[in-house]
């Protein structure tokens, strides 16, 4: 399967807890740092529901 790059390169304060809940489920937990996963159906629609606090990229 492919690989994505995920960068949080927006804060989660202000942000409702399924936001937070997802951020930390992605393994992001501050600005800045990015981790790579599987692109698996399951971690598409993570990064749908907070594709406004990250940046996504497939390689």
């Amino acid at each position: 399967m492919a690989k994505v790059k995920i960068t949080q390169v927006k804060s989660v304060i202000d942000r409702t807890k399924k936001q937070k809940d997802t951020m930390f489920a992605l393994g992001l937990r501050k600005m800045h740092r990015s981790v790579e996963h599987e692109a698996t159906p399951q971690i598409e629609g993570m990064i749908n529901k907070v594709k406004h606090l990250v940046k996504v990229e497939y390689l």
